[in-house]
């Protein structure tokens, strides 16, 4: 499965994002469970999942520090990319 993401790096942490379709941020468990299926791609790294609507605003899944990051960042500076997942 291929799918778009990055890694951040802050001042304080390395952590990787994934983009995912909204519905999957719509259950812990699938969103949970994609966080698992992706996670092998960043060696451990924490993940935060992102959902965006049809207008672009972003809707985060993760750790809350991460996310909160991920809010005051400009996304379109982020360096994405797109990985793949077995």
């Amino acid at each position: 499965m291929q799918f778009t993401g990055a890694v951040v790096r802050d001042r304080r942490f390395n952590f990787a994002v994934a983009i995912v379709r909204p519905t999957v941020l719509r259950s812990t468990v699938e969103a949970t469970k994609v966080q698992l299926a992706f996670a092998p791609v960043f060696r451990g790294m924490p993940l935060v999942l992102m959902a965006q609507d049809e207008v672009g605003t972003p809707t985060f899944h993760g750790r809350a520090d991460l996310v909160e990051i991920l809010k005051h960042t400009n996304l379109d500076q982020v360096h994405w990319k797109v990985y793949s997942s077995s």
